[in-house]
């Protein structure tokens, strides 16, 4: 249903819970599945790059500004653009998503006319907006307009139930990208899935997925066994290093 509408998302959860698998989901069930799907960490792009990074720049618009820039929103115009850690968005960078939110309307870096656009966006955050909200670190206002649909991840501890279903799945990744085809592996003894279902999981999906390309790092067999687990995984506690 979420995927059908044209309703902003907001993604939460914990890191490695999957967030970004999930709003790459939600696009290729949308009517905007064969347009542009477009991802960006506002996290990993330093505050005086991400306002031109997401909404362009003219030539000669500040320092280094040799070339004109689209910018991301354009790229996406017609699908969908994933905004992981929201959170880390500058002041600047959130007055100008309120304005896509509003109107569709974005204004590169240095330009006399706005641009529009028809992106749908999808935000992600580890963290609590609204008590920053409070705090008066992330607008009320884009708050509001990103959250029309809020989809809360539970962290991998919580739907171990899950747990199995995953990792057949990372096997069939891990064969396919370590090209075992005549050599497969073929799933996990009852001891591993044991252990596995008793460790916590602190780093949620992506850990389980790093466990298991750990394994076929180490040409793994037609079995996971418990003895082919990280130690940590092994003893149930997360504070060991890797065996």
């Amino acid at each position: 249903q979420v995927a059908r509408s044209e309703a902003s998302i907001l993604i939460t959860g914990e890191s490695g819970v999957g967030k970004e698998v999930m709003a790459r989901h939600l696009h290729m069930q949308s009517r905007r599945a064969d347009k542009p799907f477009i991802s960006v960490n506002c996290a990993a792009i330093p505050d005086n790059l991400l306002e031109s990074e997401l909404f362009g720049h003219e030539k000669g618009s500040f320092t280094g500004a040799q070339s004109a820039h689209e910018g991301l929103f354009r790229a996406a115009d017609g699908g969908t653009i994933f905004l992981d850690e929201i959170a880390e968005a500058s002041p600047s960078v959130q007055v100008k998503l309120l304005r896509v939110l509003q109107r569709g309307e974005i204004r590169p870096v240095g330009a006399s006319q706005p641009h529009i656009v028809d992106v749908r966006i999808i935000a992600a955050t580890n963290r609590d907006l609204l008590e920053l909200v409070r705090e008066g670190k992330f607008r009320e206002d884009l708050y509001y307009r990103l959250e029309v649909v809020t989809l809360l991840l539970p962290p991998l501890r919580d739907r171990l139930t899950d747990l199995r279903l995953l990792s057949e799945h990372f096997l069939r990744e891990g064969n396919r990208r370590h090209e075992r085809s005549e050599r497969p592996v073929r799933g996990f003894s009852k001891g591993a899935m044991d252990r596995m279902m008793a460790y916590s999981w602190p780093g949620n999906i992506r850990e389980l997925e790093n466990v298991i390309e750990g394994a076929f790092a180490l040409d793994v067999g037609e079995i996971v066994y418990d003895s082919d687990l990280p130690e940590r995984v092994r003893k149930g506690s997360p504070h060991l290093g890797p065996s």
